[in-house]
């Protein structure tokens, strides 16, 4: 599996097309948390917006890297479609995890804040939530399950939309509300962990779906 990573790392770093969704992160990342005076937890609210939309777009183009033929060959190489997928889902949470400590990092850098563990904690928690749930819709919106690109386009926007715009759909709508909310940071922390259960569940249920998707159509 190890290798089967290493492979799909080399295939995205060399079509380069990791660099439109990792730019217009940090460029969201430095537009709304520089010079920013409010509470820390605040900023982070923008980071892990940013972070959901981003790691949609990005966990698309993983998947997308490879055509269908290139991807067949690949998972017989591989032994499976299911370790090419499993390689492609360890690739965006390796993303995430790097977005994530930029957007940890330069609001602290960047602004002008009461900077505590609890805060941190929980902004990087909050980043990470987001970063699950945009693993598991661009999973659902990638080639395998929505063959089409405009129809993928229309999905994922609409997906997107639905997370953001409709505050009681978890975890997206919560985790914006909690992070705007009075309450301290120590008392955030409790309700995060619910929400990031749910984002892992659903990126769980979006990996057996898409490739139960793409096995009927093998």
């Amino acid at each position: 599996m190890t290798a089967l990573v290493r492979y799909t790392v080399s295939g995205l770093v060399r079509s380069q097309r990791y660099l439109p969704p990792a730019l217009l992160f940090v460029t969201a990342v430095v537009v709304l948390t520089t010079n920013d005076f409010g509470p820390l937890v605040g900023s982070y609210a923008g980071c892990a917006l940013a972070q959901f939309v981003c790691l949609v777009w990005l966990t698309i183009t993983v998947v997308n890297t490879e055509d269908p033929i290139q991807r067949s060959m690949t998972a017989v190489a591989a032994g499976s479609s299911q370790r090419v997928l499993l390689a492609s889902v360890v690739t965006a949470l390796g993303a995430c995890a790097c977005l994530t400590v930029v957007g940890t990092v330069y609001p602290i850098w960047g602004g002008r804040h009461t900077v505590t563990g609890a805060a941190v904690a929980v902004g990087v928690g909050a980043q990470l939530v987001a970063g699950l749930a945009g693993i598991a819709v661009g999973l659902v919106c990638s080639r395998l399950v929505v063959p089409r690109p405009g129809y993928a386009l229309v999905v994922a926007l609409g997906l997107i939309g639905v997370l953001i715009v409709i505050p009681p759909v978890p975890p997206i709508g919560p985790v914006m509300r909690l992070l705007s909310s009075e309450r301290a940071p120590e008392a955030m922390v409790g309700p995060l962990l619910v929400q990031f259960a749910i984002a892992a569940a659903m990126l769980v249920i979006a990996t057996v779906v898409t490739q139960s998707v793409a096995r009927r159509r093998e």
